[in-house]
């Protein structure tokens, strides 16, 4: 290669850098500004009026990435309440969701209580199951845990987090020898 292109070159692959960084940028700066504006929107509804289970869900699930995790348990329990509620899905998705809310608090008994209330709405529901898996695993309850995980490789033996869980739970009550 001729000593001449070498700058050229460096600088082209700096140029594609940066454009590609700048592209990456500019798609989280627009996304985090929809999820801004979708979160005042909703805010600013909800304090003046009574919002439907749908509002309170969208909010929720805002405040859950957020981390706000205790914000997120009010709403989902007001989505919960809300006259509108139809579907025994969005019912279990909802205590999924309040669930998924409390293990991320680490109160993994309440968790539990929740996605066994989503599994009794709607039996089979794989999201659901892997996160009870997941909380027993967290109360060291490896019997249990195996034993869901199982149960969703039933319904779906293709199941990533299931396979991948339930190899490792069988590991761990194989004595070793």
């Amino acid at each position: 290669m001729d000593d001449s292109l070498l700058p050229v070159v460096y600088l082209s692959v700096l140029l594609v850098l940066l454009a590609g960084s700048g592209f990456i940028l500019f798609r989280q700066i627009l996304k985090t500004r929809r999820v801004e504006t979708a979160l005042n929107r909703l805010q600013e509804k909800l304090s003046k009026e009574s919002g439907m289970s749908q509002d309170y869900y969208e909010l929720g699930t805002i405040y859950l990435d957020k981390k706000l995790y205790s914000q997120s348990i009010s709403q989902f329990q007001k989505a919960l309440k809300a006259k509108d509620l139809e579907g025994a899905e969005n019912v279990a998705l909802l205590y999924n969701a309040l669930g998924f809310a409390h293990a991320a608090q680490e109160q993994f008994d309440l968790a539990i209580r929740q996605y066994k209330e989503a599994l009794d709405r709607q039996p089979g529901y794989v999201t659901a199951m892997n996160n009870l898996g997941f909380a027993y695993e967290k109360k060291q309850l490896i019997n249990q845990a195996l034993e869901i995980y199982e149960q969703v490789l039933v319904i779906e033996p293709k199941n990533g987090a299931a396979l991948r869980r339930a190899e490792s739970l069988r590991k761990r009550l194989v004595p070793s020898t």
